[in-house]
């Protein structure tokens, strides 16, 4: 199954809460701070909402290793 890197890239002042809540779910609190996910609709749908605020890398699997 592919893998999918996502990384706080700007601050959550300021921001919608849903948005707050939304990356909170992810566990991205801080400026980047990384986490590693299934690629799979869920996960996309809640990394769509917050797409303004994050950067997401397809990771292979070499690189899980």
């Amino acid at each position: 199954m592919k893998k999918i890197k996502v990384i706080l890239k700007k601050s959550l002042i300021k921001k919608i809460r849903k948005h707050k809540l939304t990356l909170k779910a992810l566990g991205l609190t801080k400026i980047g701070k990384s986490r590693v996910f299934p690629d799979n609709k869920s996960v996309r749908g809640m990394i769509d909402k917050v797409s303004y605020l994050v950067e997401v890398h397809e990771i292979t699997k070499d690189e899980i290793k």
